[in-house]
């Protein structure tokens, strides 16, 4: 979750599981759920829920802006 630039804000045990609660820009999550189920053989699960806006960050709102600028110059 680190790399996905997510906040990791607890784990619990629940039976013989562990459940990690954690924040994630929904940008980082595409793909996540067939890499962790990749990683784990099919034995993790996930769920999501909307949690807040927030700020994006400059260097990555500069990214989507020059690919959004570069879109519509090709039109």
């Amino acid at each position: 979750l680190n790399r996905r630039r997510g906040q990791i804000e607890g784990m619990d045990s629940k039976g013989m599981s562990q459940v990690i609660k954690a924040k994630v820009p929904l940008s980082e999550m595409f793909g996540y759920v067939t890499q962790l189920r990749t990683l784990t053989s099919g034995r993790a699960t996930s769920t999501m829920e909307f949690s807040h806006y927030s700020e994006t960050p400059a260097n990555i709102a500069a990214d989507v802006i020059a690919k959004a600028k570069g879109k519509t110059e090709k039109v």
